[in-house]
């Protein structure tokens, strides 16, 4: 859905928010900074670089809420979130396509080895929402492309 440009800003700073922020809190902050910047709300003095701005500011709050007004979509922000502070706090080892990765039928579940010889698992219903994967006995992190 929104996913594409999803991780590019902030949507919670550019609303004011934090994510343990309930729809309610989010729905008012956006309320709040839509009237502040809706241009049909512009003082006539405002012109230029300024109504420019003030139009730019209005058009990123609507993007904002259209992201974390919608439950899946911020659930999808969230995760996209987390997984790029994860990425951050620990680097990816190593990217791996899942091709790369075998399917073990009794135990459901696709795994790959890792060098310190243990094993990166993931299951079938991970598969669509999990792109980074935990060894099971290090600390390393790989990545499924």
């Amino acid at each position: 859905m929104a996913s594409t440009h999803l991780g590019h800003k902030d949507w919670y700073s550019i609303l004011g928010a934090k994510p343990s922020d309930t729809q309610t809190e989010l729905k008012q902050k956006y309320q709040k900074l839509a009237l502040l910047y809706h241009p049909d709300k512009q003082s006539a003095d405002v012109i230029g670089r300024q109504a420019e701005e003030g139009a730019h500011r209005f058009i990123e709050i609507n993007q904002a809420w259209k992201i974390l007004g919608d439950e899946e979509a911020k659930k999808a922000y969230d995760l996209e979130q987390r997984e790029s502070e994860l990425t951050r706090m620990w680097p990816v080892d190593n990217q791996v396509h899942l091709e790369d990765l075998s399917w073990d039928p009794e135990e459901m579940l696709y795994s790959f080895p890792c060098r310190c010889g243990g094993s990166y698992t993931m299951t079938e219903s991970d598969r669509n929402e999990v792109s980074l994967i935990n060894c099971d006995s290090c600390s390393l992190i790989i990545e499924i492309l």
